[in-house]
C-alpha cells in the first residue's frame, strides 16, 4: 500500500518519466530512420550484450558466459566502456592494468580470459572497435559489454537480459522506475534472456513470463541462473586455509560484502546455511574508502560466531585486493563467491550457444 509520501513522489517524477521518455524515443526515432543518427556496421561479427534497465541485470556473467563458450573457436575481443575507471579514451588491458585504469568488471574479465582474449576500454565505441581491428587485424569476433543503448555501433547480434524477479515490462521509465528506454527497445533484440532465475521454475512460469514478454517470431528466449562455486581467497598470498561454506556451522558468523546493483540474489545464496549471517552493502561500482574499511572492520569485529569469514562478490573482489586501507589482519579471511551463467530449459530444448552461433554465421543482408 503506497504512502502519501509515495503518492507525492510519483505525483512528482510522472511528467519527468514522460519527458525522458519523449526523447529516448525520439533519439531511437533518428537511428531507426538514420536521420542525422546512424549506426556503424563492421565486417566482423559484433555481439552485443545489454538491457533497458539500470544495473542489476548480470550483464558481466553473461558476457563471460558467451566469452568461454566462443574464445576457442573465434579470435575473440571484449570492449567495454569501463564504468567508474580513472582513465579516458582506449585502454587495453595488460598485465599491469588495475580496477582504476580499465574499470571493476573489465579488470574482471581480463583476470579470467586475459590469456585468450583481448579485453580493451572506450567510452567511444567506434573508435574501439576501430582500434581494437587496427592493433589485431585478426579478430573474428567482438563482444560490447552494456552496449543496448549505445547505438552508435549496429551488433550483427543484440542479446539483451532482463531480472526474472524485476523484469522490464513491469518498469517504468526513469526516474519514476529504472528503465534507460520504453519497453518498445525489445524489438531491437535478436536474443532475450530472462536471467537470476530459480532453479526449480515451473513450467507454468516459464509460460507466463513467455506471455508476458510477447516477442516477435524471429526473436530466440532463453532463461538462466547463477550456479556459485567455492570460496577462494580475495589474497591468496595471505590465505591460510580455504574455508568451505558447507564446513561452516550454526556457531559460526559470515559478514557479506556487496557492492554491486542488486544483491539480493547473492544474499539470498547464504538463507540454507545455518552460520550467522550480516550484510554490509555497498553502492554499486563502490570504491571503498578509509572509513568505509573502517567500517567494516568494526562489523567483523562485532560479528558473533567462533569461526568468522567476510564473503564477497567477485566485482567487489577486484577492487578489495587492490584497495590500500584493506587491514592485513582481515586478509586471511577475506574471501569471495565465484559466479557462472547456467541455461536452463524453458518450453522447449534450445541451446544458447548453437543459436548465437548461428546467427553470427549468418550471411549479411
Amino acid at each position: 500500500m503506497k504512502t502519501t509520501k509515495d503518492k507525492i513522489m510519483v505525483y512528482l517524477l510522472t511528467p519527468l518519466s514522460w519527458l525522458y521518455g519523449f526523447v529516448t524515443w525520439v533519439r531511437n526515432w533518428l537511428f531507426d530512420n538514420k536521420i542525422i543518427l546512424h549506426e556503424e556496421e563492421y565486417d566482423i561479427p559484433i555481439v552485443g550484450v545489454g538491457n533497458i534497465t539500470v544495473g542489476g541485470t548480470g550483464k558481466t556473467p553473461h558476457v563471460e558466459y558467451i566469452v568461454s563458450n566462443l574464445a576457442s573457436e573465434y579470435k575473440t575481443a571484449v570492449l567495454s566502456r569501463g564504468y567508474k575507471r580513472k582513465t579516458s579514451g582506449f585502454v587495453l588491458a595488460n598485465p599491469k592494468s588495475t580496477p582504476d585504469l580499465i574499470g571493476d568488471e573489465p579488470f574482471q574479465i581480463y583476470q579470467k580470459f586475459g590469456a585468450s582474449v583481448q579485453v580493451a576500454v572506450c567510452e567511444n565505441r567506434r573508435k574501439g572497435i576501430e582500434e581494437l581491428l587496427r592493433q589485431f587485424p585478426d579478430l573474428q569476433l567482438i563482444v560490447l559489454d552494456d552496449s543496448f543503448q549505445h547505438r552508435w555501433v549496429k551488433p550483427k547480434v543484440s542479446v539483451l537480459l532482463t531480472d526474472y524477479n524485476r523484469p522490464f515490462y513491469k518498469d517504468k521509465l526513469l526516474p519514476l522506475g529504472r528503465l534507460r528506454e520504453g519497453k518498445i527497445g525489445v524489438n531491437r533484440a535478436d536474443i532475450v534472456v530472462v536471467t537470476k532465475c530459480p532453479e526449480d521454475l515451473m513450467p507454468i512460469n516459464f509460460r507466463i513470463t513467455k506471455n508476458d514478454l510477447d516477442l516477435m517470431n524471429f526473436q530466440k528466449l532463453f532463461f538462466s541462473c547463477y550456479e556459485y562455486g567455492q570460496l577462494t581467497p580475495v589474497f591468496a598470498e595471505d590465505a591460510p586455509y580455504h574455508a568451505m561454506l558447507e564446513n561452516l556451522t550454526a556457531n559460526d558468523g559470515v559478514l557479506l560484502l556487496t557492492g554491486i546493483a542488486h544483491p539480493r540474489y547473492f544474499v539470498r545464496h547464504f538463507k540454507k546455511y545455518p552460520f550467522k549471517v550480516k550484510v554490509d552493502h555497498f553502492p554499486d561500482h563502490h570504491n571503498f574508502t578509509r572509513n568505509d574499511i573502517d567500517q567494516i572492520t568494526k562489523k567483523f569485529a562485532s560479528l558473533p560466531g567462533e569461526r568468522k569469514i567476510i564473503v564477497t562478490t567477485e566485482k567487489d573482489a577486484v577492487r578489495l585486493m587492490h584497495n590500500p586501507y584493506f587491514p592485513k589482519n582481515l586478509k586471511p579471511f577475506t574471501f569471495y563467491l565465484p559466479v557462472r551463467v547456467k541455461m536452463i530449459n524453458g518450453l522447449e530444448e534450445k541451446d544458447f550457444i548453437e543459436d548465437l552461433k548461428e546467427i553470427i554465421r549468418q550471411p549479411e543482408a
